[in-house]
């Protein structure tokens, strides 16, 4: 799957899901920019230099649109384009709806709905320059089934798909082609406060047994930026072990 040279712009890169993406565009030869909230992102980048590999950290809060345009001018001051955007950055706040406060439903909607547009928004254009460009959402396999205590998530990952559907037929002509990534549950430090007998649960509706692992999902992300998929576009890919069928 060629993605070599490509510049490769993964949000909420320094953690889980994120950071295995970020490791393994490395190792395929990407130029990789790791871009998230925190400042473990700097360390993940280092480790990747002194493997030999090309990375860069960029501090940002998706949420602000001045931060995020800052981003994109870094980024494209640095290696002059913008060849894949991963919108991977994302957060929990579960309560039931009744316990639910608003302060967690925005911050919610706030990271994983309009961090996406933001980021999109602010990228689109260079890739509308370049006549070309793979954009890759992150939505999850809830947002098509629903989850017990999850109103807030449910929705910004639902919002996420439809967004994804719109920009497949507003950039689609430009060039860029814009897909969705449906991870199940997946082995990361956000599982880590799940009950072991929700787990075991999980697994026992799960086809393939198991929880997912980082990998199995950044290997679906590798995929769409690559050149092989050049003509996915608008898709919904879930990476659930057969959860939702």
């Amino acid at each position: 799957m060629q993605v070599r040279d490509k510049v490769v712009l993964i949000t909420g890169g320094a953690r889980g899901i994120g950071k295995e993406t970020a490791l393994l565009f490395a190792q395929k030869g990407a130029k990789v920019v790791i871009c998230d909230a925190i400042d473990e992102g700097h360390e993940l980048a280092e480790e990747i230099k002194r493997s030999g590999d090309q990375a860069v950290f960029v501090k940002v809060d998706v949420t602000k649109q001045e931060q995020v345009k800052r981003m994109v001018d870094t980024v494209v001051d640095k290696f002059g384009q913008i060849d894949v955007l991963v919108n991977n950055a994302g957060v929990l706040r579960d309560a039931q709806l009744l316990k639910l406060s608003e302060e967690d439903f925005d911050l919610v909607l706030d990271v994983n709905l309009k961090g996406v547009f933001n980021c999109t928004q602010a990228v689109a254009p260079v890739m509308c320059e370049q006549g070309k460009g793979k954009i890759i959402n992150v939505a999850s396999v809830v947002a098509l089934y629903g989850n017990f205590g999850q109103t807030n998530y449910v929705a910004s990952k639902a919002g996420v798909i439809g967004m994804t559907r719109v920009w497949a037929r507003e950039l689609g002509p430009k060039g860029i082609s814009v897909n969705a990534v449906a991870p199940g549950f997946i082995a990361t430090d956000m599982m880590g406060r799940v009950p072991d007998r929700v787990l075991d649960s999980i697994r026992e509706k799960t086809p393939l047994g198991r929880l997912g692992e980082p990998r199995d999902v950044a290997n679906v992300y590798l995929f769409l930026a690559s050149d092989e998929a050049d003509f996915i576009n608008g898709a919904v890919i879930c990476v659930d072990g057969g959860l939702v069928t």
